[in-house]
């Protein structure tokens, strides 16, 4: 399968990022959700920033206080020496029973005519301000329904990560429709058209016991009150996929049905993309998927970075036969590959196993 990846990449850096606020730096620029709007493709990045440290062995960790009852940023700070601290994941700061995030994320929007060459809003569009999103905000996917720009995001926080909803018609006036998936769950996705008269959403609980980080699929009435959960696929282990998977970008239709860019990666953090292909009226039911990644770290861009060898995706535009996928390289930058919608389905291997109901 040809992969072109665009010779711009990284598309946009961290540099190319202005801090919302003083004295902060921006980490990360990555893991945009994406949407033709007008005559311009809209990312709606994922902006990490931190607190400029000038004390090496201190730690800062910036979070959403709500102790006065309004939302208001502060700094936490730590020393590296601090007994039970760990450090070995550049995103975390872990104690035993308590983990923080090193950044805090919000939203921001980059536009492009060509697809190539963004335009970055200077202010943020979404930012954390409810409780359920202390620790931020991450991972926007954005569905078109009807006339409303739909975003599932994930909100962090101490009580845990849950799946949020919030809409616009115009990218200026935002409303959040609040937590829609309770802890622990990623990756949350709406498809873009009912199915079996309902919506529609992909998702990834995390279990703690039993089971692994596998997709679902929920169905819903009002896009609040989300139910009929059905598992959809799981890891294999010994494999690229053998950690976790979940969602990557919105699915389209096609003659044969759904087809589903998703992520997985294996027990060591190397993230790659796959295909699956969907039931169009039962996509619980995965007709074939990708017995290989279709897009993995290889530039150096993606093998090396604020996490390496990661490629993540939270959208795509389809066009034609050609598939264009926005993606987060080593969790730092945003990049963008083409590939064709035929060869992909060319390339997936048939599944031969009936939907798991619960």
């Amino acid at each position: 399968m040809k992969v072109h990846r665009y010779p711009e990449n990284p598309l946009i850096k961290p540099s190319d990022v202005k801090p919302s606020l003083p004295n902060y730096e921006v980490l990360c620029a990555f893991n945009a959700g994406v949407i033709e709007y007008g005559d311009e493709i809209l990312l709606l990045m994922r902006v990490a920033e931190s607190p400029v440290n000038h004390t090496p062995d201190m730690v800062l960790v910036p979070v959403i206080d709500f102790a006065e009852g309004t939302a208001k940023q502060k700094i936490l700070s730590f020393s590296s020496r601090q007994e039970g601290i760990n450090l070995d994941d550049p995103r975390l700061v872990s104690f035993p029973g308590q983990v923080y995030l090193t950044s805090i994320s919000h939203f921001r929007i980059a536009r492009s005519r060509d697809g190539v060459h963004f335009t970055i809003d200077e202010k943020p569009a979404l930012s954390p301000d409810q409780e359920y999103e202390a620790y931020g905000i991450e991972d926007p996917r954005i569905t078109r329904i009807d006339d409303t720009y739909y975003v599932v995001y994930k909100g962090v926080a101490p009580t845990g990560i849950t799946q949020c909803l919030a809409s616009t018609k115009d990218f200026v006036h935002w409303e959040k429709h609040g937590v829609i998936l309770a802890p622990e769950n990623m990756d949350g996705i709406l498809f873009p058209s009912r199915v079996r008269g309902k919506y529609a959403l992909i998702h990834r609980p995390f279990p703690k016991f039993i089971g692994t980080p596998n997709m679902w699929v929920a169905f819903s009435d009002d896009l609040i009150h989300w139910g009929e959960h059905r598992f959809m696929l799981a890891c294999a282990e010994g494999t690229w996929e053998g950690g976790r998977l979940g969602g990557g970008a919105v699915p389209f239709m096609t003659e044969r049905g759904w087809l589903e860019i998703y992520h997985a990666a294996t027990p060591g953090d190397r993230y790659c993309l796959g295909a699956i292909l969907m039931d169009k009226n039962n996509p619980e039911q995965v007709i074939a998927k990708s017995p290989s990644p279709i897009l993995e770290p290889e530039a150096p861009y993606e093998v090396h970075g604020f996490k390496d060898n990661v490629i993540f995706t939270c959208g795509a535009v389809v066009r034609g036969d050609r598939l264009t996928i926005y993606y987060g390289a080593a969790d730092e930058a945003m990049c963008a590959a083409d590939l064709s919608v035929k060869e992909i389905l060319e390339s997936l291997a048939p599944v031969c196993k009936s939907p798991v109901h619960i």
